[in-house]
């Protein structure tokens, strides 16, 4: 008969665990006693060592055997990697930055005021046009 072998991933986990309790990494940094960037990086990790995987267990009050046998749902993942979640990365909208979920209000107003000053521009050149008109008109009368 043949073993399967489970499709685990430690750092996969660490971060479903987290993101379940709606905490921050910031958050889980300071509790496990690690920055930011490190927390990113165990998140990463296919394996995580024991007693890293106890202070996670321990900050996101589970149990360690949790964290190391939960497996990975390829399709969840690729869920979790595409969500734009307000705070997150692919959120944020700065001068630099592209904004790939608009809110489709804000949008409308956007296309509307766009829209209406073109035509006041289309308004003006029109004006423009009839005033000179209205003097070739007149210089041939």
């Amino acid at each position: 008969m043949d073993t399967i072998e489970k499709n685990t991933h430690h750092g996969h986990a660490v971060k479903r665990f987290r993101k379940s309790l709606d905490m921050k990494q910031e958050t889980l940094a300071e509790l496990v006693g690690l920055s930011q960037p490190q927390i990113s990086c165990y998140e990463s990790k296919k394996e995580i060592e024991d007693d890293m995987i106890e202070k996670f267990a321990k900050a996101l009050k589970v149990d360690p055997k949790l964290i190391k046998e939960l497996e990975v749902d390829p399709v969840s993942i690729i869920i979790e990697n595409n969500t734009f979640e307000k705070g997150s990365v692919g959120s944020v909208v700065g001068e630099n930055t592209v904004n790939n979920n608009p809110d489709p209000v804000e949008r409308i107003i956007e296309l509307s005021n766009e829209k209406t000053a073109l035509y006041e521009r289309m308004m003006k050149l029109e004006q423009e046009k009839i005033e000179l008109l209205e003097k070739l008109l007149k210089e041939k009368k």
